[in-house]
């Protein structure tokens, strides 16, 4: 016999390695990304984020075993981000495991007053690229104010039953709060490219007593929060099919100090509840997702800083703020509807347009044209009279139409803010998406300008 022969036999017979046709992604996968992006709201967003997943032998995929998450950057706009997040349902067996570190310096909040319709919104006063001051124009600036807020979270899940779970959760939110720093913003600027130095509607607020001096400059909350959510989905992103319900309470607390005077006041509970509906439609391809949401104060007082504050059991994003703005509703001025209490709701058509492959990672290309709505529950009490009296007192030089500011008809508080638009999404494995929404809002007192764009990670819900 042919030794060579019987050689070459044994290499033929040598099976082959089997392919995988649903190309699971095993063990460790990361890629260091720049964190480029834009929002409407914030300007453009330069710096670097990683996402680290480790899928185990597979068994899981499209689920993650653990995922790490780190982003540092910056915007044109002066608001900063730093972020650290870890999320597991495998470090403790049969539990979810979130915690949440994150440092946010802004140095031009927005901050449009009280009530959504109820503050009126005046965009030359704000808008130098169209307006002259002889034409009304006062300051980028003048809807702003500094806030730096840092915050810590750690959430876990249990199960209960069924597609049933427990929830519980502790954490720390610190705000410091001031008026726009001019000084700063104009350091190095040409002279006809420096803000003017004057009162902003945060420091009108202020002034006029409807921000009150142990709210002014920001506090220290840390929190308690417990609940119970229902969760059938499919998988975690983009679900296809499934419902992931949850309702909690919040108890957030407030620390006496002489920085920031007596908040005793501020220690409250909140409630909230949020209802997702995933309809598959055409296999994964085409799917209908809706998102219904609320959140309102059961007992004591928020501070306002902390209105725009939006509660959730799992942090996927930086920050929910609400309503207006990326997380919420989407076409609106971000925070443009500050009230105790609210509900809004989001509507979404997805479509995988595309699934392709780059080496051994899985792409795809969505689009979702969308519809989102908003509205006050728990609206501020501002009472005209009392108003006209403590500007009198206080601001004895105001000499301006109280109407430019405020409109006073109680209809409006409980005006629907509307917005609709079309988002594209490009995802990779499943788990990273880079999202792209355009959206417009249905009232000029929203947003005057004609779209807003928001380049997001991950999808709104």
């Amino acid at each position: 016999m042919n030794v060579f022969s019987v050689q070459k036999d044994s290499i033929r017979k040598k099976p082959k390695k089997e392919k995988d046709p649903d190309r699971k992604r095993t063990g460790w996968t990361f890629g260091i990304l720049p964190s480029v992006a834009y929002d409407a709201d914030l300007g453009f967003q330069y710096g670097a984020l990683s996402n680290i997943y480790y899928f185990g032998d597979g068994s899981t995929y499209p689920e993650y075993l653990h995922s790490i998450y780190v982003e540092a950057a910056y915007t044109t706009r002066n608001y900063g981000l730093f972020r650290l997040s870890y999320d597991s349902k495998y470090l403790i067996p049969h539990h979810r495991l979130t915690v949440d570190m994150v440092y946010m310096p802004d140095a031009m909040c927005d901050f449009y007053g009280y009530n959504g319709y109820t503050s009126v919104y005046n965009n030359v006063w704000r808008d130098s690229k169209h307006y002259t001051a002889e034409e009304g124009y006062r300051s980028r600036a003048f809807y702003k104010m500094k806030r730096d807020l840092f915050r810590f979270a750690a959430d876990i899940q249990g199960p209960i039953g069924k597609n049933w779970y427990w929830n519980g959760g502790i954490g720390f939110l610190g705000y410091l709060i001031n008026s726009v720093d001019v000084a700063m913003l104009n350091k190095g600027k040409k002279e006809e490219k420096k803000l003017p130095d004057i009162p902003g509607l945060y420091d009108k607020y202020v002034l006029w007593g409807l921000i009150r001096p142990n709210e002014q400059h920001g506090g220290m909350h840390p929190y308690l929060r417990g609940g119970i959510t229902y969760d059938s989905r499919d998988r975690q992103t983009n679900p296809t099919r499934g419902i992931y319900a949850d309702a909690f309470l919040t108890y957030t607390a407030a620390f006496n100090t002489q920085k920031f005077g007596d908040q005793r006041e501020f220690n409250n509970l909140r409630f909230n509840f949020t209802f997702r509906h995933y309809v598959p439609i055409y296999q994964d391809y085409i799917s209908f997702a809706y998102r219904l949401a609320t959140q309102l104060t059961v007992a004591g007082q928020s501070p306002f800083y902390m209105n725009s504050y939006w509660n959730t059991l799992y942090i996927q994003r930086v920050l929910y703020e609400g309503l207006g703005g990326s997380n919420t509703l989407r076409g609106p001025l971000r925070n443009r509807i500050l009230s105790n209490g609210f509900a809004f709701a989001n509507i979404e058509f997805r479509f995988k347009v595309c699934k392709f492959h780059v080496k051994k990672e899985n792409f795809y290309i969505g689009l979702n044209p969308f519809l989102d709505a908003g509205m006050v529950l728990q609206p501020y009490k501002i009472n005209e009279n009392s108003l006209r009296e403590a500007i009198a007192a206080n601001d004895p030089d105001f000499n301006e139409d109280l109407s430019d500011y405020f409109n006073f008809d109680r209809k409006a508080i409980y005006r629907p803010h509307l917005s609709a638009g079309l988002g594209l999404k490009v995802a990779m494995n499943d788990n990273f998406v880079l999202s792209v929404d355009w959206a417009v809002p249905f009232s000029k007192q929203d947003n005057n300008s004609m779209a807003n764009l928001y380049v997001k990670i991950g999808y709104m819900f």
